[in-house]
């Protein structure tokens, strides 16, 4: 059987029993700290789980300078977005899949222990990388281990190298040029934006030089998707609620943000689960949008 959206602890029991190809995958991270996620990971993970690290693993190197005091940054480093946390080319994330032994015929499983925060990520970028079979665990790890499931500590043996294609992308990026050519095109455009609400009012920025939002973008902070006991709320919930913020809007105009295109993911994946269909991506959001002190910034 193959999950595309989520997975919970017990079917994810029941997929390493099977002995179908699967890998697992631990996205913890904190943005505040960004060497606790791998420390978390050490303390309990999934067993054979692979630590993916967001700024080691999920975000483009920006290369080192050489000899000469110059950076050197091969084509396959070119970041394919912009902003904080701008994404790998798909070719380098490619090669870090093939690194750690993933392999096309596998099942991946993502999660963390952040309330998707992270993992979400990992999920869309293999989509992106033309890989279907991927799945978020619905409750990360403490629905894991409230369902009886066992962890390991310290590190994992290392897996063979494998030799991971890239297929034609099945979620679409969009770039800061083609959020700002549509701003005026509410028929072609909803900006939907993940950020918590201070934030996106303009009221506090601790991370981006300049505070605010996209001029139309609508508010739904990333959290709003997950239920009190950590799991993805009900479809029938979750589209109810999309709808309501879309009124009228087609959702096939969808493009989702946030300050470095992280945290916006839980909303794409909350549409989906909803059972709308692919929605897009601004990657670079709103820390790319604002480092260009000529694009329009809106308050309140």
């Amino acid at each position: 059987m193959t999950y595309t959206t989520l997975i919970t602890p017990a079917q994810l029991q029941a997929l390493a029993s099977s002995g179908q190809p699967h890998m697992v995958f631990d996205c913890s991270f904190d943005l505040g700290n960004p060497p606790a996620g791998r420390q978390q990971y050490l303390q309990a993970h999934i067993p054979g789980a692979v630590h993916a690290d967001l700024d080691q693993h999920l975000s483009a190197r920006h290369g080192a300078p050489g000899k000469d005091g110059q950076v050197h940054t091969a084509a396959t480093d070119q970041p394919a977005s912009g902003g904080r946390h701008p994404l790998p080319s798909r070719e380098r994330f490619a090669q870090w899949l093939s690194s750690i032994g993933f392999r096309n015929d596998m099942q991946a499983v993502v999660y963390d222990r952040q309330g998707c925060n992270f993992c979400g990520r990992l999920w869309w970028m293999l989509k992106w990388a033309g890989h279907d079979a991927v799945a978020v665990l619905d409750g990360g790890l403490p629905a894991w281990t409230a369902a009886g499931g066992a962890t390991s500590q310290g590190d994992e043996p290392s897996h063979f190298q494998s030799n991971f294609a890239l297929h034609d992308s099945l979620r679409q990026l969009v770039t800061a040029d083609e959020v700002e050519a549509h701003l005026q095109q509410p028929e072609r455009q909803t900006l939907i934006d993940a950020r918590a609400p201070a934030r996106y009012r303009g009221e506090v920025e601790p991370l981006d030089p300049v505070a605010g939002h996209i001029p139309g973008a609508l508010n739904r902070p990333f959290s709003e998707n997950i239920a009190l006991d950590g799991r993805f709320k009900p479809q029938a919930l979750l589209k109810a609620e999309f709808d309501a913020l879309l009124q009228s809007r087609d959702p096939a105009t969808v493009v989702h943000q946030c300050g470095s295109g992280v945290s916006a993911l839980p909303n794409l994946l909350a549409m989906e689960i909803a059972g709308f269909p692919p929605t897009r991506l601004f990657a670079g959001s709103w820390s790319e949008w604002c480092s260009h002190p000529a694009r329009p910034v809106a308050k309140g």
